[in-house]
């Protein structure tokens, strides 16, 4: 790792915000994926890890209504960071795309080998158990409902509305993803992810019809 890998770590620790979706775990996670899948698919270890800890260091929340811009700020933010501690103007384009490639909201196509592991790697925390516990905070602070009362798996021809109602954000966007990885690696993995899921919402199921 980078001798600059401590200053990166203790800049995203302290840019944590209330968010706990969002927080300073949320990037060691990401982090930690990142390099699992570039142990096998290969990457710069130094671009992912300063994208890592800098791909929400202005980070907004999701009920905000310029939230669709946190990338392009946090992109912003970490160029101004980078050039600072003297990071190479090419590293910093790598590390660039992969910060505004990780936006779901923006749906950009990564350019670079680690913007695509590094999409991969940010997707693979909003699947599986730690997914499962990510999308009922978030709905729990924006005051979503737990689920539709009368069709919670979106079983009838309802229009699905995760802005309402938590467990429809499943079927509209998290279990997409699956397709939507950029690796071989990160997609086995996310297929793992959401078979935990669906177990999850076999239990749910059982518990609450």
């Amino acid at each position: 790792m980078s001798t600059q890998t401590p200053f990166l770590e203790n800049l995203a620790r302290e840019a944590a915000t209330a968010d706990p979706a969002h927080d300073f775990s949320h990037c060691k996670r990401v982090l930690k994926n990142a390099l699992e899948i570039a142990e096998i698919e290969g990457g710069d270890l130094e671009i992912l890890t300063a994208a890592a800890y800098l791909h929400d260091i202005a980070n907004l929340p999701k009920n905000h209504p310029d939230s669709k811009f946190s990338a392009d700020r946090s992109a912003e933010q970490a160029t101004e960071i980078l050039t600072k501690i003297g990071m190479s103007a090419e590293k910093i384009i790598l590390i660039r795309d992969a910060i505004l490639g990780h936006s779901y909201s923006r749906g950009l196509i990564p350019q670079t080998h680690e913007g695509r592991v590094f999409q991969d790697a940010d997707r693979l925390d909003a699947l599986g158990a730690i997914g499962i516990a990510r999308t009922f905070t978030v709905g729990g602070a924006t005051g979503r409902c737990i689920y539709h009362l009368e069709d919670p798996f979106g079983e009838t021809d309802r229009v699905l509305d995760d802005k309402d109602n938590t467990l429809d954000h499943f079927n509209i966007k998290l279990f997409t993803l699956v397709e939507k990885m950029q690796t071989a690696t990160g997609k086995q993995k996310a297929q793992e992810r959401v078979q935990t899921m669906r177990y999850f919402m076999s239990a749910l199921q059982i518990e609450i019809l």
